[in-house]
């Protein structure tokens, strides 16, 4: 098991917008990349927990052959660009952009006096030369809600092998995750325990901030437990 702690590593940004990036993957960065951040998992190459300076903009910027997740943890974002152009974003909705071969831009806006808080996402595509396209969730409140991967026979989320969940837990409510993961602890706090040959590790507390590659792991919510979680569907 590896944690990885956001208040360790260094604060940076752009434009109106504050952030520490806990995932740079080498296959995207390449020699830009982070030494201390992790390498994704799956098609993940990316995260950053943001926060969006009083009336801060990222300003209109394109993308293209990534697909974009934006998770609005605190706040408002007001979204502009070449798809869904003028959406309003709230505490708790997840978009997510696929730009394909055909590209797209957008400016994300906070539109408040005061920060706000966000997680974006990157993942690669398993195909090039798509369409751009949009989609637009709004998680469950209690349990899991899958945001991105499944088949290609399904049109809920974008097709991927690699499937990304938000998570909500009570206190005391428990979670089994097979096989390798990366999860992120958004908020709250939670015991983290490693199966091996049937015995379980010792337990590791990960707290808000706290980024963990785990296999087969148990979850334990110690607090009421906001997660991200990324696994690979091979």
């Amino acid at each position: 098991m590896q944690i990885l702690s956001r208040d360790s590593l260094p604060l940076g940004g752009f434009a109106g917008i504050r952030e520490h990036r806990l995932v740079t993957d080498s296959r995207l960065f390449d020699g830009r990349k982070s030494p201390e951040t992790f390498e994704g998992l799956g098609n993940m190459v990316y995260l950053a927990d943001a926060k969006y300076n009083p009336n801060g903009e990222s300003g209109m910027h394109p993308h293209s052959e990534i697909d974009v997740i934006s998770i609005i943890v605190e706040g408002r974002v007001s979204h502009e660009g070449s798809m869904e152009h003028g959406k309003d974003l709230r505490e708790g909705n997840v978009q997510v952009q696929r730009a394909g071969g055909e590209g797209f831009e957008h400016n994300e806006i906070n539109p408040d006096n005061s920060n706000n808080r966000m997680l974006q996402v990157w993942a690669l595509p398993e195909e090039k030369g798509q369409p751009a396209s949009y989609k637009f969730y709004e998680p469950e409140k209690h349990g899991s809600t899958r945001i991105y991967g499944g088949s290609k026979e399904q049109t809920k989320t974008f097709d991927s092998h690699t499937i990304i969940e938000i998570i909500h837990l009570k206190l005391g409510e428990l979670i089994e995750l097979g096989g390798e993961q990366l999860s992120y602890v958004i908020s709250g706090e939670a015991s983290y325990r490693e199966s091996f040959d049937g015995k379980a590790s010792d337990s590791h507390i990960a707290k808000e901030g706290d980024l963990i590659r785990s296999t087969d792991a148990s979850i334990e919510a110690n607090s009421d437990l906001h997660l991200l979680v990324v696994s690979n569907n091979s």
